[in-house]
């Protein structure tokens, strides 16, 4: 068995408070943790949504997402396909406000835009993407790697067009849709980010969106094509267990006055209970190269 890469797995610097948070609610971030102490659960227990407090946040099932992943448990596994990834820059419609998320929609009718391949057996069609954060900079991802948070996650949400006739269908059925996540850390400027940012006062109220224009969020992913994969769910009601997740393993950078949360959680807490049967696969750019390569 090979031993995964692990990234992630060093301990986040503490980050500072959110200038778009500021200059769009008026409203701060909650203070930040005390530097070098670990993202514990109990921490990110306290700032749920009010979408959390209801009875659809119940789990129904034994996938339910996000997980921790332990970079420890994952195993490589020598099927899994490099994934691949076309987007039509043509078919992002607009960016929303929904009251929960930062969300960009991508039309129907687009067939051949979206992914395949990895753990797909389908071409599965792009839906839309979004952001997820916390009410602190230094804990905002839904996912956790070795139970350590991003500042952010990304997720771009795909449905089985192959199978299914139309997204709504593909939500409740077996294997019907594909997330792909991408870590946010703080970093560098994000050129393909900042186009959001800059659009982003014009949603600043619920249920407000404005056009985009042309956009390929294929520049919104890591140049690292490693990943790991796992059966889950939605992390938002109805919260079904029809997702293959693909996380991908190398975050993406943005600088502080990208990050595109708000003053609140919109994250869902991690099932470590639901999460230690889970089977979790990881790819390799390097082990897939060299297990496709005849030596004598």
């Amino acid at each position: 068995m090979l031993k995964t890469a692990t990234m992630g797995r060093r301990h986040l610097e503490p980050l500072s408070l959110s200038f778009l948070t500021r200059r769009l609610l008026g409203v701060p971030r909650s203070p930040l943790p005390v530097p070098g102490r670990s993202c514990a659960q109990g921490s990110r227990n306290q700032a749920w949504h009010p979408l959390w407090k209801g009875p659809l946040s119940v789990p129904g099932g034994t996938r339910q997402s996000p997980i921790d992943i332990k970079c420890r448990d994952s195993i490589y596994d020598i099927k899994l396909r490099p994934l691949r990834v076309a987007y039509d820059p043509a078919a992002c419609l607009c960016i929303r406000n929904t009251g929960y998320l930062v969300q960009v929609d991508f039309a129907g009718t687009a067939e051949g835009s979206g992914i395949s391949g990895g753990p797909l057996e389908n071409h599965y069609q792009l839906k839309q993407f979004h952001f997820h954060w916390g009410s602190a900079d230094e804990w905002g991802s839904e996912h956790t790697v070795d139970s350590r948070a991003y500042p952010a996650e990304l997720h771009l949400v795909h449905w089985n067009s192959g199978k299914y006739p139309s997204y709504e269908a593909a939500v409740l059925g077996e294997k019907g849709l594909a997330v792909i996540g991408v870590f946010l850390k703080l970093g560098a400027s994000h050129r393909e980010l900042q186009r959001l940012v800059e659009v982003l006062p014009e949603i600043k109220h619920k249920d407000t969106g404005t056009a985009l224009g042309p956009f390929d969020p294929a520049g919104l992913l890591p140049p690292c094509p490693d990943y790991w994969t796992y059966p889950g769910s939605l992390t938002t009601p109805p919260l079904t267990e029809s997702v293959t997740w693909i996380i991908q393993k190398q975050p993406i950078e943005v600088a502080a006055e990208q990050d595109p949360g708000g003053p609140e959680s919109n994250i869902r807490p991690t099932s470590p209970a639901l999460a230690q049967d889970r089977h979790l696969e990881s790819i390799s750019a390097l082990f897939n190269t060299l297990a496709q390569m005849h030596f004598v």
